[in-house]
């Protein structure tokens, strides 16, 4: 007779006599071991040097080196809730392995990230010098996109300035009605039982109502300040460009009569931009917030949000603010709208790495090209020999701005069919050629249907990597400043995956030419 199948011993309460090494329980090639070779080659002492500063009395703290490295690996398998990454120090190997079988708490976690997020927004440009020195990044073609990423809110929380006048008067009649109630029932419980006792429901909603309209009234009163603010800008900008322009008319001799109008149209406009100012102070005043910088933009800075306004800086009907996250904007995306913000990236063609990053809430990509060429030129070193961008980037002022500092540039000009090559385009160019003609022309060439057909090879499938590889769709964090670090610890955490399995690639290459 045959004799059954038998298994292997199957005993999960056995104990081991010693205890196994963790270099056992992770494969050698693991990204963890990386991660743990890898942090001598990054300088934490922005992140070292407060934590050694505060008070050595009481319990001692967990390594913030440690702490890093959980951060970078949580983002880099896209687990970014305090929680999730606590839970997953007690259950997860790989977590275990990294943080030698410590479990820091979902609040130290939390409080260690909020409280270095700057440091650990620097270590993108780290982690991209490493990406340099291992001969990933040549600059040789960088194609640019941008990707709505939703923020930490929900669209169904904004609400219009006009419905915000309109439900605070409906607030403000249910209140008055509620006090008068009161007042009554007051009265007559005071008859009743004596005084010191309000009718039993009334006080909760009264609260309830004033609390709303408390809510709504200060996120009317920051809508009014931020639109307020963009009018100043707007109007400083004006003074500054009549001002020059009466100032090269005066140098070049003109006549009496134009440099007489070209004084008065300075004046005025300087006039406009100090009235617009003292109502953006005002306003700012108003909603409780320090009064608005209207200096100019930085070289590197993204543009601001745009919110729609009125001649005299007031926003108009339909302009809206999300209660839950201010700083996020309704964006298309898709065919459908989100709450989210608008994210940059400049992708290197050689092994998709992130040169550069930046976020903004203004959701069209044409006024975020400038900033991001000077990002490429910070982070990475130098400019790119070759650029490629989508529709969403054409302008003729784009055009010359990436002429000017030596870039070739391919900017579609138009939206076309998916999947289909731009049309190609015989006979001669006319001499009268506008820019977009001409850009036309250029993308229709054989070696500009080539190079910028490689635009979606490039710069798409990383976002396909960080949204659906890593599932990071959402941000964890809310507030532009908050949002635009967590945006840099996620695109350091994609280099940083790029760098692990190139070096992997190359010990693999090494191991069969050596046997």
């Amino acid at each position: 007779m045959q004799k059954p199948k038998s298994f292997r011993p199957w005993q999960p309460e056995q104990t081991t006599l010693l205890p196994p090494s963790p270099r056992e329980w992770l494969s050698e090639d693991h990204q963890v071991y990386f991660l743990l070779d890898l942090v001598d080659e990054l300088d934490l002492s922005a992140i070292l040097i407060p934590a050694q500063a505060k008070d050595p009395r009481g319990g001692k703290g967990v390594d913030p080196r440690m702490m890093t490295l959980l951060l970078l690996y949580a983002y880099c398998v896209g687990t970014v809730s305090s929680r999730k990454i606590e839970r997953a120090c007690y259950e997860d190997l790989a977590f275990r392995v990294l943080t030698g079988n410590q479990q820091p708490d979902h609040s130290r976690i939390s409080e260690f990230r909020r409280r270095n997020l700057d440091a650990l927004k620097d270590l993108f440009i780290q982690i991209l010098r490493l990406c340099q020195k291992a001969g990933m990044v040549s600059l040789g073609h960088v194609a640019l996109d941008g990707t709505k990423v939703q923020a930490n809110a929900s669209k169904r929380k904004a609400m219009s300035h006009e419905r915000m006048l309109r439900t605070e008067k409906e607030l403000e009649k249910e209140i008055n009605a509620l006090m008068g109630k009161a007042e009554i029932l007051d009265a007559q419980e005071d008859r009743r039982y004596g005084k010191g006792k309000l009718g039993s429901e009334l006080p909760d909603e009264l609260r309830r109502r004033q609390d709303r309209l408390a809510r709504i009234r200060q996120a009317r009163k920051e809508m009014e300040a931020e639109t307020a603010a963009a009018a100043a800008r707007q109007r400083r900008e004006e003074a500054e460009e009549a001002r020059a322009k009466a100032a090269s008319a005066h140098e070049a001799d003109a006549l009496a009569a134009e440099q007489a109008e070209l004084n008065r149209k300075a004046e005025a406009a300087a006039a406009k931009a100090m009235a617009a100012r003292e109502a953006a102070i005002e306003a700012a005043e108003q909603a409780g917030l320090e009064p608005p910088d209207l200096e100019p933009l930085a070289a590197d800075a993204m543009p601001k949000r745009g919110l729609a306004r009125k001649a005299d800086g007031a926003p108009t009907k339909k302009t809206q603010r999300n209660f839950t996250d201010p700083d996020s904007h309704l964006m298309q995306s898709g065919g459908s709208y989100l709450q989210g913000y608008n994210c940059q990236l400049a992708v290197d063609s050689d092994h998709q790495v992130i040169v550069a990053v930046g976020v903004s809430n203004q959701p069209p990509d044409v006024e975020h090209l400038e900033p991001m060429l000077q990002r490429i030129a910070t982070s990475a070193g130098a400019l790119p020999d070759v650029m490629t961008l989508d529709a969403g980037y054409w302008s003729e002022d784009n055009v010359k701005v990436c002429a000017d500092q030596g870039i070739d540039a391919y900017i579609a000009t138009g939206r076309l069919p998916h999947g289909q090559p731009p049309p190609p385009q015989r006979g001669p160019l006319p001499t009268d050629a506008d820019a977009k003609t001409r850009m036309a022309r250029k993308l229709r060439s054989k070696k500009g249907s080539r190079i910028y057909a490689q635009r979606k090879a490039i710069v798409e499938p990383v976002n396909g990597q960080i949204k659906e590889g890593r599932g990071l769709r959402r941000f964890l964090l809310r507030g532009l400043e908050k949002v635009n670090g967590e945006w840099h610890l996620i695109a350091a955490t994609h280099n940083l995956l790029k760098l692990f399995r190139f070096r992997r690639s190359q010990q693999q290459a090494q191991w069969v030419a050596t046997a």
